[in-house]
């Protein structure tokens, strides 16, 4: 198979970059409308809930566009990017975000840029340069900083819970990277849905609650918003750009995740966005230009 990937010319980096912003912008809405769903939906259940939904749309676009079925050695890969991104992530998440706040969570994902890099190294064959580890590490440090600021004691299963979901994501997004080269962006988030499908379908069945009634509207469209957006298209965008652009590279424009999470935290949730945790986001996305000048 062709690793197109492997010629990463301008246009395809700047095409890479431009999709990945789409995709950071679309999944920047996911803590904040999770956050939302679990204070209605029981957190298994809305992590389940959320896979089936975007699975069967999912199976529909494989179908409706005649999709090749993946080669027998893409279907390991698919089971790591099923783990990472459609079971591992959303429910970590929704777990954490039962101890810790939305905008106190979203600063964890500053840490993602750092987990995919690592995974590209060993899963996508990539080698940045030294200095861009630097810049990479800096921003790492500068979220851990502030998590450590606000006293991890408060809530160490939150913070836990959020690292482990930092881990699996990181390896999802290589992952599924990497198989976008000769398998294709969407394809491979559909096909990673599908083969979740018989885990996630079932369970959503056995975990529904016995009534719906009494489920807020604002719920509601949170469960369709991680579904739709977050478990879906925000992937279409994501891979193709991680595809096109590079993993390591890329990934870095996680770093801006929290700053656009936070304004939504701030306006949808009223939460408190304390000039501290403004000036790290800030201080990390400063690390953005370093880590992409040097990510080759």
């Amino acid at each position: 198979m062709e690793q197109t990937s492997r010629l990463i010319t301008p246009e395809r980096s700047s095409h890479g970059w431009i999709n990945g912003l789409i995709g950071v912008l679309i999944f920047s809405g996911s803590l904040p409308a999770t956050r939302l769903a679990v204070l209605e939906f029981e957190p298994v259940f809305l992590t389940v809930a959320r896979a089936s939904i975007a699975a069967v749309l999912g199976l529909a676009l494989l179908w409706l566009f005649r999709a090749r079925r993946p080669a027998a050695d893409q279907w390991w890969p698919l089971l790591i990017v099923a783990f990472g991104v459609v079971i591992g992530f959303p429910l970590l998440t929704a777990l954490a975000l039962q101890y810790v706040t939305s905008a106190h969570s979203i600063v964890f994902i500053g840490l993602l840029p750092l987990a995919t890099a690592v995974f590209g190294v060993l899963r996508g064959g990539e080698r940045p340069r030294p200095v861009f580890w630097l810049f990479s590490i800096l921003g790492s440090l500068l979220v851990m900083g502030y998590a450590f600021a606000q006293g991890l004691s408060a809530a160490p299963a939150g913070d836990l819970l959020m690292l482990l979901a930092v881990l699996v994501c990181g390896l999802g997004y290589a992952e599924g990277a990497k198989l976008s080269r000769t398998l294709g962006g969407w394809q491979v988030i559909c096909w990673a849905l599908v083969v979740s499908l018989p885990v996630v379908a079932p369970l959503t069945f056995i975990l529904a609650p016995a009534s719906f009634e009494g489920i807020s509207l604002p719920a509601w469209l949170s469960l369709g918003y991680v579904s739709l957006f977050s478990m879906l298209i925000g992937f279409v965008f994501w891979y193709r750009g991680l595809a096109q652009g590079g993993i390591a590279a890329v990934g870095q424009l996680q770093l801006l995740q929290p700053f656009f999470g936070l304004a939504l935290a701030a306006t949808l949730l009223h939460e408190q966005v304390s000039l501290g945790m403004l000036a790290v986001t800030v201080a990390v996305i400063a690390c953005v230009a370093g880590a992409k000048k040097f990510a080759r």
